[in-house]
């Protein structure tokens, strides 16, 4: 709950909900289509920094070092 709040003060909690759009191959965007894509990106690369952060240095070498789900 903590961090739900800390990301919706940030303004971020709409991306951990619904994510971010990607452009299918083959697709011409507008440069307006094309900054809103990069600055979600941006937005996107931010929320995980803070998730990452919230978790413990120890855990987050474990998750890293194992390559399945099943293996951590």
């Amino acid at each position: 709950m903590l961090m739900e709040n800390l990301l919706r003060s940030k303004q971020y909690w709409s991306l951990v909900e619904s994510g971010i759009l990607v452009a299918a191959d083959g697709v011409d965007l507008t440069d307006g289509q094309r900054k809103a894509i990069e600055d979600a990106k941006l937005m996107d690369l931010k929320v995980k920094n803070y998730l990452f952060q919230a978790i413990d240095r120890t855990i987050m070498e474990t998750i890293l070092n194992k390559q399945t789900a099943k293996n951590i």
